[in-house]
């Protein structure tokens, strides 16, 4: 099984957060999948009484009622919970054998160090299965375990695509200990979701709640944590709409309720007993459960396993342009009233987008009447939507808005291929002379074909050292293409006069394209 991955996010100290665990065996000892987590006890919540016997006296007239507890909400709930067994194929071991540092080389087989550096590292590298020289060594099978739900009666599984990608052969394993064997009916690794299919009737099954829930409302984990089978936990929501770094269409839960190895797929519920989030992930800065999970809401579980459903892939709305967040300076320049909305920085050609006229440095602020805070909400509502359907932009262009109505496309496998179009033929033009803005602290140089100015040298300390880089091109100044350094001089120039105090560049920085605003210098 591949080592599962590991999400960093933007804090100022770096720390993993894991994927919310999918415990493996090997066949014959244990293939670690990741980092063994220490489980946490829920905290308990204490009554206390003033009056010790009044305090018995309730005990005894009502020793359950008076306690505040989750039992009836288990007792619905817990059958529809299973946990997953995979069977999945695994490197031989002599396939990493010339990666063992030198020290290693030497360790008999069965050495502690040297199990360890077969099941961690350097599994990804090389062909699966082949031995040293790339030999084929025998075929080898490792397990792993996590957790899913039933969503129907049918028989349909919900689980997280890290539990059962790769697999051999799937089992689940019921609260009451019977054995199905399940079928992955599809996956979708960009919200790390999957479908199973066990084949029968009657099972039991809990429902998606359609309401995202509040900060601090109650939820319950179930799961297979370390593979113990169906055990619970309980919390709170901690968080909405964290984003992990794991894909465009992360949208993920906190809770503190404790997520360990072996409860990934497993479903979060609120006080109803409906499934609000799948749980996926944790926090740590060691490993050990510290009280920070992350689960997929409902939600994006229902969008998703729908496609499931009916095609075995999910296909989303898509757009084809680059994107880009507004920031104060660039909100100041183009005339908005407050920094929001996704700034289009380049629009692929033939795409949607194209097609319905929407031009580079558009800002989006609104798309069918809900209003657009970032790039990261754009990207989720635009692929939350069906290719084919009408999407109702709101834009923001030469000081004013307009209504743009696209019929979106479905996103293709690979975004950045697109609009690379064929570089233009002839012998290329000589280089113009180059210009020097020393209020700015850059030097700019003409590009030998003419297509925009390159930045040949930014100061370390200058006002646009964290704007622009040594390498980039600058293609166009205020929307107006340029393609020599007097060009972007009188721009600025131009600004200055009309006492503007931010000019919007397009700058192209290897394959891709963004706007930055900057200032347009000292007058004289």
């Amino acid at each position: 099984m591949s080592e599962p991955r590991t999400f960093f996010n933007s804090l100022k100290r770096r720390r993993s957060v894991l994927l919310a665990s999918v415990f493996a065996a090997g066949l014959g000892g244990v293939l670690a999948g990741e980092t063994l987590f220490d489980s946490k006890p829920a905290t308990a919540q204490v009554v206390q009484a003033q009056d010790l016997s009044r305090q018995n006296q309730l005990r005894n007239d009502a020793p359950r009622q008076d306690q505040i507890g989750f039992a009836d909400i288990v007792d619905t709930v817990k059958p529809a919970v299973v946990s997953v067994r995979v069977k999945t194929a695994r490197e031989n071991s002599s396939a990493v054998e010339g990666q063992l540092p030198p020290f290693m080389r030497d360790l008999p087989e069965g050495h502690p160090l040297r199990r360890f550096f077969d099941e961690y590292g350097g599994r990804e590298e090389g062909p699966r299965g082949r031995g040293p020289g790339g030999r084929q060594g025998p075929r080898q099978f490792g397990m792993a375990q996590g957790s899913g739900f039933f969503i129907s009666q049918d028989g349909y599984v919900v689980t997280n695509n890290h539990v059962v990608q790769n697999a051999e052969e799937v089992e689940l394993v019921t609260d009451g200990g019977d054995t199905h064997t399940a079928k992955v009916v599809g996956t979708d690794p960009q919200t790390d979701l999957a479908l199973l299919k066990v084949d029968g009737g009657k099972f039991p099954f809990v429902s998606l709640g359609g309401d995202v829930p509040r900060i601090g409302d109650w939820v319950l984990a179930i799961g297979n944590p370390f593979g113990l089978g169906g055990t619970v936990t309980a919390g709170i929501v901690s968080a909405r709409g964290r984003d992990l770094g794991s894909g465009p269409y992360d949208d993920y839960l906190q809770i503190d309720a404790a997520v360990n190895r072996g409860n990934s797929g497993g479903p979060t519920f609120n006080l109803k007993g409906e499934v609000v989030g799948v749980n996926t992930a944790i926090y740590s800065q060691s490993g050990g459960n510290v009280g920070i999970a992350f689960a997929v809401p409902s939600n994006v579980v229902a969008s998703v396993v729908e496609s499931l459903r009916e095609s075995g892939s999910v296909t989303r709305g898509w757009l084809g342009v680059g994107i880009q967040p507004v920031e104060e300076d660039m909100a100041t320049a183009l005339g908005l009233k407050e920094a929001s909305g996704a700034l289009v920085s380049e629009v692929h050609s033939t795409t949607p987008a194209a097609k319905a006229g929407i031009k580079n440095q558009d800002v989006i602020v609104s798309l069918n009447g809900q209003k657009v805070a970032d790039p990261r909400e754009l990207t989720r509502m635009i692929g939350g939507l069906k290719p084919g359907s009408n999407a109702e932009l709101k834009v923001w262009r030469d000081g004013g808005e307009r209504d743009v109505t696209v019929e979106l496309g479905t996103r293709p496998n690979d975004v950045a291929s697109l609009n690379k179009d064929e570089e233009g033929g002839g012998a290329p033009e000589a280089a113009k002379p180059s210009s020097s803005l020393a209020d700015l602290g850059i030097k700019l140089d003409a590009t030998p074909d003419g297509s925009g100015v390159a930045v040949a040298d930014v100061e370390a300390d200058g006002p646009l050292s964290d704007k622009l880089r040594q390498g980039d091109i600058i293609l166009e100044v205020s929307g107006q293409p340029v393609s020599d350094p007097t060009e972007v001089a009188s721009a600025l120039e131009a600004a200055r006069s009309k006492n503007g105090r931010f000019v919007t560049l397009r700058v192209k920085s290897g394959e891709n394209a963004r706007y930055v605003a900057i200032p347009v210098g000292k007058k004289g």
